[in-house]
């Protein structure tokens, strides 16, 4: 391999992405390549342009670069994101964990005033919720469940890596015959599979041929189903005047309220994301 500076191994990278990624993007992912595998903030490859890089280091982020033009997520080649201002391992048995996600916990990290809730987590998948949760409220109890066994472990890992202690259990949380160890909780709070199989068609190469289906998609005839669980089994699984927060489909608001209400939740509020959209949902049991 050619002998690269920082400043050409960073023009060159660019050159080989400019077909596949928009300007604003490549520098999103040469920032988070170079600073992830070569400790290289970009403001430095400028002060330092003509210092070598060993060919070794330049193979790697070539690989890299190469995996990007197939349109795999920039996190998962990594195998790691930064989420919550956390750091966790992810692979393609999880969901890439979005900035909407931060959002939706922010809402219950704020909300939540006694000293030792009881949380559920419904679809952990990386454990991003409820990791975050656990690092942010000292003494709470948290359990989080999901029917991969895959997830499981990857959100297991995250829990350790972070110092944090959350019970992990597999659970199919649409069976409503299967209990939900640690029954009943203060506050559920979920960002379940919820984009419906005709919006396939809209979504990125990146997302639809790389990250979990399981965990994404459901029925265009049953796009609710899994907050029908939730508030179904409300009345098992939450204490009176306990939360439900959960991350919503945005063209799907007032259907997602209307269910909460009919199952006998009320001051059901709906939040928009940093982007405008309806993206979250607070309910309160009564």
């Amino acid at each position: 391999m050619e002998q690269f500076t920082t400043l050409s191994l960073l023009r060159y990278t660019a050159s080989l992405l400019k077909d596949t990624y928009p300007s604003e993007e490549i520098q999103s992912l040469q920032r988070l390549i170079f600073e992830k595998k070569l400790g290289l903030p970009l403001h430095k490859i400028y002060l330092y342009p003509n210092d070598p890089i060993d060919s070794e280091n330049a193979k790697i982020i070539v690989d890299i670069v190469s995996k990007l033009k197939l349109q795999k997520p920039i996190q998962y080649i990594l195998g790691e994101t930064d989420f919550f201002g956390l750091n966790f391992k992810v692979n393609s048995n999880v969901l890439i964990p979005r900035p909407e996600t931060e959002e939706l916990v922010d809402w219950v990290i704020k909300s939540t005033k006694m000293e030792q809730p009881s949380i559920l987590d419904v679809g952990t998948g990386s454990g991003c919720i409820a990791v975050s949760i656990a690092a942010n409220i000292k003494g709470a109890n948290i359990t989080a469940i999901d029917i991969s066994s895959d997830a499981l472990s990857v959100a297991q890992e995250n829990a350790f890596k972070n110092n944090t202690t959350v019970d992990f259990f597999k659970v199919d949380f649409l069976d409503l015959s299967v209990k939900v160890p640690n029954a009943p909780f203060d506050i559920i709070v979920s960002n379940p599979p919820y984009v419906m199989d005709l919006e396939k068609e809209q979504m990125k190469g990146n997302v639809l041929d790389h990250e979990p289906h399981l965990a994404l998609f459901v029925s265009n005839s049953h796009p609710l189903i899994f907050y029908k669980a939730i508030a179904e089994r409300a009345c098992e699984l939450l204490r009176l005047n306990g939360c439900a927060y959960c991350e919503i489909n945005e063209a799907l608001g007032f259907e997602t309220v209307a269910l909460f209400k009919e199952f006998g939740f009320s001051e059901v509020e709906i939040r928009k994301d940093i982007n405008g959209k309806d993206r979250m949902i607070k309910a309160i049991w009564k």
